[in-house]
């Protein structure tokens, strides 16, 4: 029988009403954008956190046939760092990978991710995701509107454009960078002036002299060519008081749209990057005193002794004045100081 333009137009609309015609859910495409602060590379190349985001979207994409892509926005390219976690609760931005406590203002609990002396090895920190505490902060963050995807810790180290700044008296008299409120509370006890700034922005005030010493991450401490404005770095391989709960988070909202099958891939892909991130991560530990070193700067290791002296200030200025901020605060603390 021949088949006339009526007849295949009026089969097609058939079809469609039938949902023979109409594309699954898992074949629409939609797009994310990953914004973060760290020099922009590739996929095998680079500051691992954004060679950390390539590897991600690439995967995710890949097992969801094309139905999920990615823009990624490095350098804070899209928009200014300390935006980025308010964004997401707002749903105007998909994800980030960012220092949990660069929300320290916005969201008080945030600020247990740089809680200083709390975290002392990558063990520890490995531990939290799956204890009471990584499921009461996961909890906190999704009523707050922002879902973990991927839990990221690293140690650091304080950069110096003089002396190196080891003990706590040596700290007396410095303008230094701590990286959260916390942070600063046991600079401040120890005798320094504090300066609040994205660890992108450190360069530029130790050059200025704007500041005299830095604490970041190994990791950030090369990517941000730190070595050329320094003279000393404290390491934090081995043995460290700052360790950084920096994760790769989404938008609740972002999230939400997404098929349970979607949610599912990103949840899953997002937790194999973190074995990735823990190698990366110790990895740049050891690689950051080299760098120094052969920069002309002198690399000094953290004892266990100094690392308790400076825990000892911690538990008695950042410690206490966190547990008093709410009840969520004083829960988070005490949960964490369960996991050892």
């Amino acid at each position: 029988m021949a088949i006339n333009r009526r007849t295949a137009l009026g089969v097609l609309a058939l079809s469609i009403v039938m949902g023979f015609g109409a594309a699954p859910a898992w074949a629409q495409t939609t797009t994310i954008k990953i914004s973060h602060q760290f020099p922009g590379g590739t996929i095998d190349k680079g500051d691992f956190r954004d060679r950390l985001v390539r590897m991600f979207a690439a995967e995710v994409e890949k097992r969801t046939k094309g139905a999920v892509k990615f823009e990624i926005y490095p350098g804070s390219s899209l928009m200014k760092t300390n935006a980025q976690f308010s964004a997401m609760r707002k749903g105007a931005l998909d994800m980030s990978l960012v220092p949990l406590s660069y929300a320290g203002g916005e969201v008080p609990e945030t600020n247990i991710g740089l809680m200083p002396g709390l975290v002392t090895s990558y063990e520890q920190s490995a531990a939290w995701k799956n204890a009471a505490v990584g499921k009461e902060l996961t909890k906190i963050l999704a009523d707050k509107g922002v879902v973990m995807v991927s839990w990221i810790w690293q140690a650091g180290g304080m950069a110096s454009r003089g002396k190196p700044i080891v003990e706590p008296e040596d700290a007396k008299g410095m303008k230094i960078r701590g990286g959260s409120r916390e942070m600063d509370l046991i600079l401040k006890e120890a005798g320094a002036a504090v300066v609040t700034l994205p660890s992108n922005e450190i360069y530029a005030g130790m050059q200025t002299g704007a500041m005299d010493a830095a604490l970041t991450s190994s990791t950030s401490l090369i990517s941000f060519r730190l070595e050329e404005v320094s003279k000393a770095l404290s390491t934090g391989r081995g043995k460290s008081y700052w360790f950084m709960l920096e994760p790769l988070m989404m938008s609740k909202a972002a999230f939400d749209r997404l098929s349970k099958e979607q949610q599912a891939v990103i949840l899953q892909v997002g937790a194999e990057m973190e074995a990735f991130a823990l190698k990366e991560a110790k990895e740049d530990d050891e690689e950051v005193a080299k760098v120094f070193t052969k920069a002309g700067a002198k690399a000094v290791d953290l004892s266990d002794a100094t690392v308790k002296k400076w825990q000892d200030i911690a538990r008695r200025t950042a410690w206490k004045d966190f547990a008093a901020k709410n009840a969520n605060t004083a829960r988070l603390l005490q949960l964490a100081e369960q996991v050892k």
